[in-house]
């Protein structure tokens, strides 16, 4: 049996629709596959092909990066803490009550995720020098600085997913809650948090990995002694040509990816990020 002009039109579409989807997989997934290639190199320097294969590079990540690791995490646990706090009662008004000036108010939260981190770390660097002179105190290079420069880029995203976990819950609970006599804080702990439960889970885990990963903020505020993980990372590059970088990118990788699984099979990430 012959196939007619739109037999070949579909046929000839679904071709180029899986080519490009295989594109699309490739330009993700090879430069991770090359990457964990990369850090099994038994190599001091990086050569192809290599000589042999070793572990051994994972082994030296915490002797290597241990300072900046845990000025890191510092940095992202308060961080996330403090958008938490101030980020969930700021997405509960947005999405319950419409007041003047709220899409305006929307949209400055929002902001810092339309603002470059260049622009936003430079601009953290000027105002922190600026207030050292008026004031006199010391902020530039402080990790104090560092962790409301993240709050900074970390409270938008969990304004935006506590939205987004409001978005599809009707309120008629809350009222009935309400009707019944529940005050309105009691509403909002027993009724209306536990609905936002996959939104701040989700929240607090994405605002923890934009914090533990930034550079372009980093770049600007850090200060010696008091370096993350993302520089100490740039400034080893700038001297070494070893696979231990890519051991590094590995081990983050795998960590953020368990992550990510172990919690959308528990709250359903995918629903909450639609």
């Amino acid at each position: 049996m012959s196939l007619t002009e739109t037999d070949w039109t579909d046929w000839a579409g679904r071709v180029a629709l899986l080519g490009l989807l295989g594109l699309g997989i490739a330009a993700i997934f090879l430069p991770m596959v090359l990457t964990l290639y990369l850090s099994m190199f038994d190599e001091q320097m990086i050569v192809f092909p290599p000589h042999g294969y070793t572990l051994a590079w994972y082994g030296r990540i915490a002797g290597t990066f241990g300072a900046a690791i845990w000025t890191s995490l510092q940095i992202a646990v308060v961080a996330v803490a403090l958008s938490l706090a101030l980020g969930i009662p700021a997405g509960i008004g947005l999405s319950r009550h419409r007041f003047r000036g709220r899409e305006a108010l929307s949209t400055f939260l929002l902001s810092p995720l339309t603002v470059p981190g260049i622009a936003v770390g430079l601009a953290i660097y000027i105002l922190a020098i600026w207030l050292e002179e008026k004031s006199g105190v010391t902020l530039a290079g402080s990790l104090r600085l560092l962790i409301l420069a993240h709050l900074l880029i970390t409270m938008p995203w969990v304004i935006r997913l506590c939205l987004a976990s409001l978005t599809n819950h009707e309120r008629t609970t809350e009222e009935a809650a309400a009707s019944l006599g529940a005050s309105p804080m009691m509403v909002i702990w027993r009724v209306t948090l536990p609905a936002m439960r996959p939104g701040i889970i989700a929240a607090g885990l994405f605002a923890f990995i934009i914090s533990f990963e930034n550079l372009e903020i980093n770049l600007f505020l850090v200060a010696p002694g008091i370096t993350t993980l993302s520089v100490s990372v740039l400034q080893y590059l700038g001297y070494h040509i070893d696979p231990l970088v890519a051991a590094v990118a590995v081990a983050q990788m795998v960590i953020v990816g368990a992550a990510l699984l172990l919690l959308d099979r528990f709250v359903r990430l995918g629903q909450v990020l639609k």
